[in-house]
């Protein structure tokens, strides 16, 4: 939840000001404000080096943690080395690329000595140059006897030419040349061995991590003590005293007076100023927690805002399913939790509540799995124990049933592709007659279709669902939202039967299509005026934009057939490299297989989580949340394990 945040006055004597500022840092939960806080402070040198030292640390293998000197000197030389080592390798990286480059310029002249040159030229006294040119032309011209051919290297001819002094010639390129090959090579085989033994250095520094870690956290909680102590001031220019504002959130005041035990400093509450921006505090505790995260990728909620932390977590959890869409994929994510929770026990803070969230993801991916019935890409039998378990089924049967029973235009179609239907007396017996045989396999095609079209309305109606929590979460700051929901819900029994489609609430027998269908279009009527006249009431004039969002409703709710649309695409893919494998053989086809479902897999973890947490913060914040917020940030100490 979202906890107000109060500012106060801290007044007292300056002999308490480093013991103050040390008991607040300790408790954490007092955020000063001072200068620093608008506008970017550069960290230490030494802290920057050591963070700096860190990411280059974590490229390299694991070794044995230190067990050395653990001081601050000692951490400090090794980060400076380790930088050193980076900026030396990176050089020699770049000359050796370089040196390479030049080898195979140099190349064609063959291996010579520089010094044997040097020596013609001083004693003929003589001047040798070496030229290249394109063989297209070269092949077309003459040379003179001091033009001597060396050798040809893709399309370019090498010459080298002896005069009494520097000459130029037609389409000829003159080439400076100042190694020989041999030179070269011998210095690019030293230069690889000296990156090599600097490489072999930095490996060996892996093991002080550890170190460097506590290190920069003493270093770090040393600079934001002093920083914010920098900025406390004199009340009225009286001596001896000091005085500083700070935030504290609502749920810590009591802590206060204890912090202040034994201190001459005076703390008193205070009315908060116009251009204030008072930080967010969030206090979430359990699965709220991992909702909390979710929320801080996109944006920091306003103070005005309500917590969506909880259902962010859920709605993201139930969309991540939709769109991995199976079951399979969803136990070997849970397989491959369970071994993360095995071979990281220890693990604690922000990397614990992710795992805890992956675990979490992947047990929703095999309940949705359950429900639709798919298993990496396999077709479950709709008579076996899975199909019997699976709600899909049965409101796949609850359809057929009622085109059973109405002998509409859907069973005139499936009558007239498949004539067996016509005899069908039951539900079962309608699905079981439209068949087509694949090979040995049955291919259930009204179950199928029926399948899609329960799935794509359900993408529309959680759609509906979850717009409407949003408007009502809003409903104080936009009465307009009531209007809305009504839209949404009209358009939602309205358009089916518009487009001549059977939904949900008439195959279920809880409305009929004709009352379906005028209830629906009263409600979008009713919905509109209402929005309106809402908006009217409560932002008088402004109020008349209102009937603009109508359209962006409309789209925010077709926008959740993502949904429906990448699980489709999904078990499309599944389904299809499962063919090809069968069709390959055994081995080849084993390997097809696993590839397939690798990329699939890959693929529908990134939909899922951009997708799943697109819809959240795009199209259900669009209605119920502000943002824009300045998250809480106390001075504390940082420690290396957070729970």
């Amino acid at each position: 939840m979202i906890i107000d945040v109060r500012k106060y006055l801290m007044l007292g004597t300056e002999e308490d000001l480093d013991l103050f500022f040390e008991r607040a840092q300790q408790n954490g939960f007092i955020e000063f404000i001072t200068t620093s806080t608008k506008k970017s402070v550069e960290l230490p040198t030494d802290a920057h080096n050591i963070l700096v030292a860190l990411k280059i640390l974590r490229k390299q293998p694991v070794r044995k943690n230190y067990e050395g000197l653990w001081e601050a000197p000692y951490a400090n030389h090794v980060a400076k080395r380790i930088i050193e080592l980076r900026d030396e390798i990176e050089r020699l990286t770049e000359e050796k690329r370089l040196v390479d480059a030049e080898i195979h310029r140099v190349a064609p002249f063959g291996d010579f000595s520089m010094e044997e040159i040097d020596y013609i030229e001083k004693e003929a006294h003589k001047k040798i140059q070496f030229f290249c040119m394109k063989s297209s032309k070269s092949h077309n011209r003459t040379f003179s006897d001091d033009v001597i051919y060396i050798s040809t290297e893709y399309d370019l001819d090498y010459f080298i030419t002896i005069n009494s002094e520097s000459k130029s010639y037609p389409d000829m390129i003159e080439m400076r040349i100042d190694r020989s090959e041999g030179d070269l090579k011998n210095h690019l085989q030293f230069t690889k061995e000296l990156i090599h033994e600097l490489e072999q250095e930095l490996k060996s520094y892996a093991g002080h991590i550890e170190l460097l870690q506590d290190i920069l956290l003493e270093e770090l909680n040393e600079h934001h003590l002093a920083q914010a102590k920098k900025d406390v001031s004199q009340p009225h220019h009286i001596s001896g005293l000091f005085s500083v504002e700070a935030w504290v959130p609502k749920s810590k005041e009591s802590l206060i007076h204890p912090l202040l035990e034994g201190l001459s400093v005076h703390c008193e509450r205070i009315r908060e100023e116009e251009g204030d921006k008072i930080p967010t505090y969030m206090e979430n505790h359990g699965l709220n927690a991992l909702g909390e995260d979710l929320v801080k990728i996109y944006d920091i909620p306003a103070t005005t805002d309500k917590d969506p932390s909880g259902w962010v977590f859920w709605f993201f959890a139930l969309f991540f399913a939709i769109i991995v869409a199976d079951g399979g994929y969803g136990l070997l994510y849970l397989a491959l939790a369970l071994y993360l929770r095995y071979k990281f026990p220890t693990l604690k803070g922000s990397s614990r509540r992710l795992l805890k969230l992956f675990t979490i993801l992947s047990c929703c991916v095999i309940v949705w799995g359950v429900i639709t019935s798919a298993f990496f890409g396999l077709k479950v039998d709709r008579n076996s124990f899975l199909g019997k378990l699976s709600p899909l089924q049965y409101l796949i049967e609850k359809k057929a049933q009622y085109h059973l029973d109405k002998k509409d235009d859907v069973y005139k179609y499936w009558v007239d592709t498949f004539p067996q239907v016509k005899t069908a007396t039951t539900a079962d017996q309608f699905l079981e007659g439209a068949v087509v045989m694949k090979g040995e396999t049955k291919r259930y095609m009204a179950v199928d279709t029926f399948a899609e079209n329960i799935l794509l309305e359900f993408s529309l109606l959680l759609g509906v669902i979850h717009l409407t929590f949003s408007f009502l979460r809003a409903f104080l700051k936009s009465w307009a939202g009531i209007g809305w929901i009504c839209f949404m819900i009209g358009g939602y029994l309205y358009f089916p039967i518009r487009l001549h489609a059977t939904s949900m609430v008439q195959f279920m027998g809880w409305v009929d299509s004709t009352t379906a269908g005028e209830i629906g279009l009263q409600l979008i009527y009713t919905g509109l005026g209402v929005s309106v006249f809402l908006a009217l009431v409560q932002h008088r004039l402004k109020g008349l934009g209102e009937i603009v969002n109508m359209v962006q409703v409309f789209a925010d709710v077709l926008s959740y057939l993502r949904l429906y649309a990448l699980a489709l695409a999904g078990s499309i893919m599944a389904a299809t490299f499962n063919e090809m494998g069968v069709s390959i053989g055994l081995l080849g086809g084993f390997v097809v297989i696993i590839a397939g479902h690798g990329v699939n897999i890959l693929l529908g973890v990134m939909a899922g989580v951009i997708h799943g947490l697109r819809l959240n913060f795009i199209e259900w914040y669009h209605y119920s949340f502000e943002g824009g917020g300045r998250l809480f940030n106390p001075l504390k100490l940082f420690k290396s394990e957070e729970d």
